[in-house]
């Protein structure tokens, strides 16, 4: 059974090295173990990270809260969505963007904003599959008003965003 949550201090080692097999996976250097505790015990105002649970952490998705946006209100800004390879395909990814979504919208905020590489058509397609907009200028996605709305899973048209 797969469950999303918060990050929370105890977490901290599985973090670490789901943050190195990250690195990895993008041929970034990998950081000491003990840099990565540093980071994430330092978490800057306004960071948050979400989990994906089944056994083990399996996923994560990193995010910013940013200010001014359409209307004048916040938004989130997604900077990293990792899944282990042993759990790709069965749905964590869509989950951790699911879970992102409701939150924004639960804290009224307008839209969730990232950026991908647009030579990954696998990565481009999911996005595009949630009802992301790529924008013109660079790979830049947006979750905004009736597809924020449903990839949250809200129902409730008291719960909509503003304008985008």
């Amino acid at each position: 059974m797969l469950k999303i949550r918060h990050f929370a201090p105890d977490d901290i080692p599985q973090l670490v090295s789901l943050f190195q097999d990250m690195q990895r996976h993008y041929g970034m250097p990998v950081p000491v173990a003990d840099d990565i505790r540093a980071s994430l015990d330092a978490l800057p105002a306004g960071a948050g990270i979400l989990l994906a649970e089944t056994d083990a952490i399996v996923g994560f998705v990193a995010f910013s809260s940013l200010y001014p946006g359409p209307g004048l209100k916040p938004g989130l800004f997604m900077k990293e969505l990792f899944v282990l390879e042993r759990a790709r395909g069965q749905g964590v990814g869509k989950a951790l963007v699911r879970a992102l979504a409701r939150l924004a919208i639960e804290r009224g905020f307008a839209r969730i904003d990232w950026t991908a590489d647009r030579r990954n058509e696998r990565l481009v397609c999911f996005y595009t599959e949630l009802g992301a907009l790529a924008q013109e200028e660079k790979v830049f996605f947006r979750l905004t008003a009736d597809a924020l709305v449903e990839v949250a899973g809200a129902t409730d048209a008291a719960k909509r965003p503003g304008p985008n």
